[in-house]
């Protein structure tokens, strides 16, 4: 598929339909491991909570990585320098490597700690550690899969991941309820069925990838890494990686004020919560990916008409999807809850956490689809600015002042809302000022 010459929409169906499946089956993974931990226990699933972010912010390290290469092979194939990508591809290769590494080294020495900084309780703590210890175990095949995945997407390549995921999904129904069940572990059993899988993904990526056109009839050889490789690969990949921290930071925050005013049942709420959320906002995951690969594309070609188009196709389709999302979650909410827990507690506050949040769906798709053209545009660094300014600076100036207007944990639900239109309103504008910047810069 030809990212900068094809039909546009065709571009965009091809890579952000298969993406979103995708994603979809990531998602439903994720609700397979709440549903089951609910079958252990309302404090097990406040330990699952609190677990994602411990989770997500060294996991980040090497997804970020996955979105940098994703970025600077695309640009290559746009300019029609095939060996470029390839080096590049296999350096990331060792750099995820080293990451998943490093992530299991910290992870573990610094577990409890983590969960002590949100004040999770005595059982949530003991519950979440039990998870994430494997989790990190296990992270280096988490990096992998996000490399790999990297190198497919930067060639518009989103089916190979998706088929994994799916598959992912599937063994996941069945690992799930054969650790809790048969063999009695409780989260550390969820843990581990997901690192075996992930195991398994290594496997099938790293075969798709020797087999797609980029790499096909190269062998990998070991050499000793290109440092201009790295650093470009590091200059790209922190920014993403530190944005997806600061997602997770903010999820300490958040949590950390849900903990205060609502306590374990707000926290159990909030989690399950976060997982329908999810599956609502798919398509701007899809959408991401096909934004960041046609953009970097067409950055290498110099197509700047391409890439304006291709921002303003994937957010129409992005608002129209989330309107539609907007329109119809207040009347599944209480039955997806119903899927996850029958406490009445947790299941209202989820109603009063989707009847504020709703109006937020489609500021998601302006900072999603702006941040994945500037990543194309080999601009990410705004991101982390955006990400300390949504996810802990305006947090923790307006959460405890939010509350104490309202008087209830209405008062965080709203902040959510006022923080994420901002973010998005000054993405639009920074994105505005760089892609005048480089046309202009292209012209003289």
């Amino acid at each position: 598929m030809d990212l900068v010459n094809d039909n546009l929409n065709m571009c965009i169906k091809k890579i952000a339909i298969p993406s979103s499946i995708g994603f979809l089956f990531n998602t439903l993974f994720n609700v397979t491991d709440t549903y089951f931990t609910g079958f252990i226990s309302v404090k097990a699933l406040a330990g699952l909570s609190l677990s994602f972010p411990v989770f997500f912010i060294l996991i980040s390290l090497g997804s970020g990585m996955g979105m940098g290469l994703n970025a600077l092979i695309s640009n290559s194939i746009g300019e029609k320098d095939r060996e470029k990508g390839i080096e590049l591809a296999e350096d990331g290769l060792f750099l995820g490597i080293l990451i998943g590494i490093f992530i299991t080294i910290i992870g573990l020495r610094y577990n409890k700690e983590l969960f002590l900084l949100m004040g999770a309780g005595e059982e949530e703590l003991l519950l979440g550690m039990r998870y994430t210890k494997w989790i990190f175990i296990g992270a280096i095949f988490f990096c992998i899969n996000s490399i790999f995945n990297g190198i497919l997407v930067a060639q518009g390549n989103t089916v190979v991941y998706r088929n994994f995921l799916i598959i992912g999904f599937i063994a996941n129904i069945i690992l799930d309820p054969f650790f809790i069940f048969v063999l009695n572990t409780t989260t550390d059993g969820v843990a581990i069925a997901t690192i075996l899988i992930q195991m398994v993904g290594n496997i099938y990526l790293y075969f798709k990838v020797k087999k797609s056109p980029l790499i096909e009839g190269k062998n990998y050889k070991i050499k000793i890494p290109s440092f201009t490789n790295i650093k470009a690969i590091l200059n790209q990949g922190l920014p993403a990686s530190f944005n997806m921290m600061t997602i997770a930071i903010g999820v300490f925050v958040i949590n950390h004020y849900i903990q205060k005013v609502g306590g374990s049942s707000a926290i159990a709420s909030y989690g399950i919560s976060t997982r329908i959320e999810q599956l609502i906002l798919l398509p701007a995951i899809g959408l991401n990916s096909a934004a960041l690969s046609i953009t970097g594309q067409s950055l290498g070609a110099k197509n700047f008409e391409r890439i304006k188009l291709v921002f303003f196709k994937t957010m129409l389709y992005g608002i129209i999807i989330m309107s539609i999302g907007m329109i119809s979650i207040n009347f599944l909410v209480p039955y997806l809850f119903g899927l996850f827990t029958k406490d009445s507690e947790v299941i209202n506050y989820g109603v009063s956490y989707f009847s504020i949040e709703r109006l937020t769906f489609n500021s998601y798709i302006l900072i999603n689809i702006s941040d994945a053209v500037l990543r194309g545009l080999k601009y990410p660094k705004f991101s982390v600015l955006i990400g300390i300014y949504r996810q802990f600076l305006m947090p923790v100036i307006c959460f405890p002042k939010l509350v104490e207007i309202y008087q209830d944990i209405s008062g965080i639900w709203i902040g959510i809302l006022l923080i994420n239109w901002s973010a998005g309103f000054f993405f639009l504008v920074y994105l505005g000022i760089i892609y005048k910047k480089l046309k202009e810069k292209r012209n003289n």
